[in-house]
């Protein structure tokens, strides 16, 4: 993908009259703890806490809101407060104080910007002791925000609402300072006009009564723009331990609740690496299938796709994954877009780390080599600027630094400081990592004269600065890097080839006790000459086209497209409608649009498809067909 190299420097000129205040392009050179990709002006105020608003309109498809916002200036001169902002309509600005009594305050947009919407720039009142509210209407087409039908949800009786903040798209429905170098506590209320369930990124009182149409949520600890969540549905409870459960619509409730049972034992994995889990509880809201991502971490409550749930808990460590972020990411917090690896490379590193623990070294080792497998191939489309762990993305939609680069590379980077180190020593070394930035958001830099001081130089002799900076600024694996291998995969290889042979059938593959990974590395290393007479062979045997496992169909999909397999294409066509995944559905329209003939096949799916995806899925897409 060609990549623009527009600077993002946001400097505001302050108007003390009513005209229009303009937020100008600095182009001077990179600064690395400057967030390129918000207006608010952070160096000058911060707000401290939020408290929310949102009645939620389902017949009109937005929240009409209220933003109560509590800062502090960080220079005494400054006049405005600068948030950010995307198709907000702003009703209101006004100051309150501790009596009640309000004053408005003169306010203007800045210059819409595509990426980045718009700056709101509010004149700060004489007391600063007083708060600001800001009352707004969001749009339907709010890119944080989507409104799903009845029929788009799993039970097909009630409409569902979810929200997906990051990276920047929380300015859609709340206007705030949406950069991750800013975290504040929030408090929120939210009123419903039907009898739905409310949950957010914070404590979730199950016991509440069913017919309640007005919820209170508090979060006290300070978190980022982008962790901000909320989810409306018609949802259950499950309780997983004292400190974890599942919400869920009534038809899935009990299957994910068995799925994830194994959540706290993840829990307590987790704090015996690195230290206590400080979020109180940790629960699970399972997403109609649309949800684009496989899952989100916002804190307390990660948001979860139904893909995972296969019945054999054999996809749990996307749960491992988000429960990750507890530590890193959401306590220890990227500054920037740019330093994305921070949270998604340690992130992969602990999930590997918790997998190892509740499920075994050979899962964990299986996981890596796919996801080794996955970044090679991956690497193949992506420039030298693209490979880095530390990005510079000015110019660009921040939701571009999401690739595998960040997560696998990031987490090949930790293996391999851990194998020079040992463990005893490296897991000291994350654990004093978590406690020492613990509610702070860093760049690559401090990150880097941490480690310098507190791995490198403490134990001399072992790996250079030289040597990480390689892995953090240059594109590629480093030949350093520790490659991922597993001998149950071996055994599979030599199976492979003696079916390819002709030395056994179909029905002498031993698969009885396959797992979902081994079953993901046999049909995705068919070798080149693989054909759809084979294609028809195991389907006959193993019955793949109808797969109930997401990934596994998922790959099965894509053998069945490169291989023109067409008795494939009508469940596919299922698969395409009802999912809405992003890892799941975008290869398979990748595959579809190289010849005219799936091309034409995928844009007539996709136009049925389309209006129950995620807008973010829909913008990949779109690209896709032109």
């Amino acid at each position: 993908m060609k990549r623009t190299s527009i600077f993002y420097g946001l400097i505001t000129m302050v108007c003390l009259t009513s005209c229009t205040k303009l937020i100008k392009i600095d182009t001077s050179d990179f600064v690395t703890d400057k967030d390129y990709h918000s207006f608010a002006n952070v160096d000058e105020v911060v707000i401290t806490h939020t408290n929310l608003f949102f009645d939620i309109d389902f017949d009109n498809n937005v929240i009409n809101g209220s933003n109560e916002i509590s800062y502090k200036k960080l220079k005494t001169d400054a006049k405005t407060l600068v948030l950010d902002s995307r198709n907000l309509t702003i009703n209101e600005v006004h100051s309150v104080n501790s009596k009640g009594i309000t004053k408005p305050l003169n306010w203007t947009f800045g210059q819409t910007h595509k990426a980045l919407g718009q700056a709101i720039i509010i004149d700060l009142p004489n007391n600063s002791n007083e708060s600001i509210v800001v009352n707004y209407t969001t749009s339907p087409q709010a890119s944080g925000l989507q409104w799903l039908k009845p029929e788009q949800t799993s039970d097909k009786k009630h409409p569902f609402l979810f929200s997906q903040s990051q990276a920047i798209h929380a300015r859609s429905w709340i206007p705030l300072q949406d950069s991750p170098q800013v975290r504040h506590t929030y408090t929120a209320t939210v009123k419903l006009n039907r009898d739905l369930r409310p949950v957010m990124s914070a404590y979730n009182n199950p016991n509440l009564a069913g017919d309640t149409k007005v919820y209170h949520f508090d979060m006290p600890q300070a978190i980022p723009s982008y962790l901000i969540a909320i989810g409306v549905g018609n949802l259950k409870y499950k309780a997983i331990s004292h400190r974890s459960g599942v919400w869920a619509e009534p038809s899935i409730l009990e299957a994910a609740a068995y799925e994830f049972e194994d959540t706290e034992k993840m829990i307590q994995a987790g704090e015996q690496l690195y230290g206590e889990y400080v979020w109180d509880t940790y629960e699970l809201l399972i997403l109609p299938s649309s949800f684009p991502f496989g899952g989100m971490e916002n804190p307390r409550l990660s948001f979860i796709t139904p893909t995972v749930i296969a019945g054999d808990k054999s996809l749990v460590s996307l749960i491992a994954h988000e429960l990750a972020h507890s530590w890193s990411g959401n306590l220890v917090t990227n500054a920037t877009w740019r330093d994305l690896w921070l949270n998604e490379g340690f992130t992969t590193y602990f999930e590997s780390r918790i997998t190892e623990l509740v499920n075994g070294k050979e899962i964990k080792n299986m996981e890596a080599v796919l996801s080794y497998q996955g970044l090679l191939e991956e690497i193949e489309t992506l420039s030298d600027k693209e490979q880095k762990l530390a990005l510079d993305i000015r110019g660009q939609d921040p939701d571009d630094a999401f690739s595998g680069i960040p997560y696998d590379k990031g987490r090949m980077m930790l293996d391999w400081l851990e194998s020079e180190y040992g463990r005893d020593k490296f897991d000291v070394f994350v654990k004093n990592y978590f406690n020492h930035f613990a509610f702070q958001s860093i760049t690559t830099e401090i990150f880097m004269k941490y480690l310098e001081d507190n791995l490198i130089n403490k134990h001399p002799g072992i790996v250079n600065i030289d040597q990480v900076n390689e892995w953090v600024f240059q594109p590629g694996i480093p030949k350093t890097a520790v490659i991922p291998a597993t001998d149950l995969f071996k055994k599979i290889d030599l199976i492979t080839t003696k079916w390819m042979n002709n030395e056994i059938s179909s029905n002498e593959i031993p698969t009885t006790n396959w797992n979902t990974q081994q079953w993901l590395y046999f049909l995705n290393n068919m070798p080149e000459n693989f054909n759809k007479k084979r294609m028809i062979e195991l389907d006959k045997q193993f019955n793949l086209t109808d797969s109930k496992n997401a990934e596994i169909a998922h790959i099965w999909y894509v053998l069945s497209i490169q291989n023109n397999y067409k008795f494939a294409f009508e469940k596919m066509e299922k698969y395409l409608i009802e999912i809405g995944r992003r890892k799941l559905i975008v290869p398979l329209y990748r595959e579809l649009s190289k010849t005219p003939e799936n091309k034409a096949w995928g844009q007539k799916v996709y136009a049925m498809a389309r209006p129950g995806y995620h807008g973010l899925a829909q913008t990949t897409i779109d690209k896709i067909f032109d």
